[in-house]
């Protein structure tokens, strides 16, 4: 069964409000390769584990249909709360058990989120529902993100957050291993298409202030469990690290924006015509 968290309401509207997106660059990715495997029209798109939304809206604009699931409530009514185009429409439902027939699906997104899914049963029902020639794509993120500030070390920066990272490593689920990039080559090496793409190393960049960098890292599951476990550390954890960036970038205020890079990586697959 997929590992349910991410379901309290405080914590699916810190998911709208600080995770950073999937670029329109890797977006178009995606539908280069749906394109090139099946061609047009694109009829339904089905995002799995769409939390909050924020990579459903984002295919709106290229499908006749979008649907999201997600096994949580409160992301869904997030997500309701910011559905953009009258094409999008929000179910809820495990990962395992899509709502649709079988071939009837032209692309399956899962975008940071099919680490927490039964990897196996969700790549099976992703194969029923997705019509011939249609296309599964799985996003997701590494850790390795990138502070920068005008006149400042960014090795310095950089430095300060990944002893962040490293204070939540022993909080990170033991479902996802030691990195969660490992769980998506092994799902690559898995699936028999002949049609597949493996792209890593996608960098995603975007200007925030501070208070929203350090926001996204509190969204992360690791910090949630800290806070469960003992919420004073994590909130003296929070300030520590927030109080020496400010102090490397020789800022006073939280509300100063940095660039943060994300690095993407992402699997491609073509389901067969025929099985």
């Amino acid at each position: 069964m997929a590992h349910r968290l991410f379901e309290g309401k405080e914590h699916a509207a810190s998911y709208w409000k600080y995770r950073i997106s999937p670029s329109d660059h890797l977006i178009q990715q995606v539908l280069d390769f749906l394109e090139k495997q099946k061609g047009r029209p694109f009829d339904l798109a089905v995002d799995v584990g769409c939390g909050s939304g924020q990579g459903t809206v984002l295919l709106a604009g290229h499908f006749a249909s979008v649907v999201g699931t997600d096994v949580s409530p409160a992301q869904l009514d997030v997500a309701l709360e910011h559905a953009k185009g009258p094409n999008i429409t929000y179910r809820q439902c495990f990962a395992e058990e899509l709502p649709f027939g079988d071939g009837s699906v032209d692309l399956v997104t899962a975008m940071s989120a099919f680490h927490w899914f039964d990897r196996p049963r969700f790549l099976q029902e992703a194969h029923r529902v997705l019509k011939p020639r249609g296309c599964l794509a799985l996003l997701n993120y590494t850790m390795e993100m990138e502070l920068s500030f005008p006149d400042c070390c960014s090795h310095t920066l950089n430095q300060v957050c990944k002893e962040f990272y490293a204070a939540l490593r022993p909080y990170r689920s033991p479902h996802l291993g030691p990195n969660s990039i490992e769980l998506y080559r092994q799902a690559y090496d898995s699936l028999s298409y002949p049609d597949k793409e493996w792209h890593e190393c996608v960098w995603v960049r975007k200007a925030m202030p501070l208070s929203s960098y350090m926001g996204m890292l509190e969204s992360f599951s690791s910090y949630q469990a800290l806070l469960r476990e003992n919420p004073q550390e994590a909130n003296r954890l929070s300030k520590d690290i927030n109080q020496r960036l400010l102090s490397v970038m020789k800022e006073t205020s939280a509300e100063t924006e940095v660039e943060v890079g994300v690095k993407y990586f992402c699997l491609l697959a073509c389901k067969p015509q025929e099985d």
